[in-house]
């Protein structure tokens, strides 16, 4: 008899997926941070870290995720869908997370410089937004944070 997949194994998955996107990044030389965007169960957005060789400070791995996800459901209210990505969200990605109306944020590794989903700001705790944002953070967090604080002492 099969056991259905529980919501903590897709979960793990998609956040798997996610680290994947983020050890492109990290192989182009950019911060090591991975984005995937699911509705219904199937992935329709995925992004990695490239601001620095796309000469943009928007290209964050959640950004380009909702931007993939926007075309794909040709809509850029991203409602029902869940946004894993493997470091919490700095502000910018937090606001457009929120505009997007993405139901749900799973986040790997706190962010104790920049993170704005509780860790230095909580846009989405805050009450002054107009979009309630369900977030849970901490999946896989050692191996998210492991990825990031290798790259960062190679680096050094």
């Amino acid at each position: 008899m099969a056991v259905a997949a529980t919501s903590q194994d897709a979960d793990s998955a998609m956040m798997r997926h996610a680290l994947a996107l983020a050890r492109r990044a990290a192989e182009a030389g950019e911060v090591p941070v991975g984005a995937v965007l699911v509705k219904d169960g199937a992935i329709i957005g995925e992004g990695w870290n490239h601001p620095v060789s796309g000469h943009d400070p928007t290209a964050h791995a959640e950004i380009g995720a909702l931007r993939a996800g926007a075309a794909a459901v040709d809509n850029y209210r991203l409602v029902d869908t869940t946004l894993y990505v493997t470091l919490e969200p700095c502000v910018m990605c937090a606001g457009a997370i929120v505009h997007a109306r993405v139901k749900r944020l799973v986040f790997g590794a706190t962010d104790p410089k920049t993170g704005a989903a509780g860790s230095v700001f909580d846009v989405f705790g805050s009450g002054k937004v107009n979009h309630l944002v369900q977030v849970e953070g901490g999946l896989l967090a050692g191996e998210c944070g492991a990825l990031l604080r290798d790259f960062f002492r190679q680096r050094r």
